[in-house]
């Protein structure tokens, strides 16, 4: 029998809903045990009560976590290489050039009465209707918006202002000087070793040493009698999500639609990216 556990996300404005099953050959100790690392700080700080009940005639236990919020409304570009710009006082400064193509339009908005949270759901790049599936098409149909590839949602404290179909302009979200969060897959470099991935030194090259690239030593011998979890050794390299955060938009040409950023972004050029406000603890993120 799999037990299912049903986790709310509380937000200041909303909450929802994210469940997860647990199979055997996980016992009911290791079920708490897990649960508890899992939740730990957040439910000892909100004190949030555990509500067992049932559903279709499978234990279900209700835990309150917390998620992460937007500090704002962002879009989506796509990457379209580096190159070096000159400020006026002529300082030279390295900067990642993202390009818009057509898209960032609101395709649905999420509330707390129609959903259970609130979040902004924005489309972008525009294929032909062939490329997407039925669903797909009749989901952009339903507000009339033109057919697009991406879909991402922004969780926001309150969706106030936002209208499905309503296109969303960067110049009209950010400004030249602002401080933004920057996410994307990153390239992917395939099976590496130790060297590569993880910044190991190398071996003599001479003197009669057989030692040059290799990773060395993974562990003592009868204890612990295994390798540890997380030991760094070689493996697949690239390819995963990254967030690089508070990067300085250095100039917003509206007659190009472009964004110039300062410093690199993830993957490579063609890469879809996700540009969000900065968040800044004290600024628009709470203290506590």
């Amino acid at each position: 029998m799999a037990l299912l556990f049903s986790a709310p996300y509380p937000s200041p404005l909303s909450s929802s809903r994210l469940d997860f099953v647990l199979r055997p050959p996980f016992s009911t100790c290791n079920t708490t045990t897990l649960l508890s690392s899992f939740l730990h700080t957040k439910q000892k700080r909100n004190h949030h009560p555990i509500r067992p009940h049932q559903k279709n005639g499978i234990k279900t236990q209700t835990l309150m976590v917390s998620m992460s919020l937007e500090a704002g409304i962002g879009v989506m570009g796509t990457k379209l290489g580096m190159m070096t710009y000159f400020e006026p006082n002529g300082k030279v400064v390295p900067v990642t050039v993202v390009g818009f193509k057509e898209g960032n339009i609101v395709t649905q908005v999420k509330t707390e009465a129609t959903d259970g949270y609130n979040s902004v759901q924005v489309g972008y790049r525009r294929v032909r209707d062939k490329k997407l599936t039925k669903p797909e098409l009749g989901h952009l149909n339903k507000i009339g918006a033109i057919p697009m590839r991406h879909l991402q949602e922004f969780r926001l404290f309150s969706v106030d202002g936002f209208l499905p179909n309503q296109r969303l302009a960067v110049d009209d979200l950010f400004q030249e000087g602002d401080l933004i969060d920057v996410s994307g897959t990153t390239i992917g470099k395939g099976f590496q070793g130790g060297i590569k991935r993880h910044n190991f030194k190398r071996g003599p090259m001479t003197h009669g040493s057989k030692s040059h690239r290799a990773l060395g030593s993974i562990g003592a011998g009868t204890t612990p009698g295994r390798v540890y979890k997380g030991k760094k050794m070689p493996g697949r390299m690239g390819g995963t999500k990254t967030k690089i955060r508070k990067l300085k938009i250095v100039k917003i040409d509206n007659d190009l639609r472009v964004l110039m950023i300062k410093g690199a972004l993830p993957g490579k050029p063609g890469n879809l990216l996700r540009i969000t406000p900065a968040k800044i603890v004290g600024k628009n993120i709470p203290k506590n």
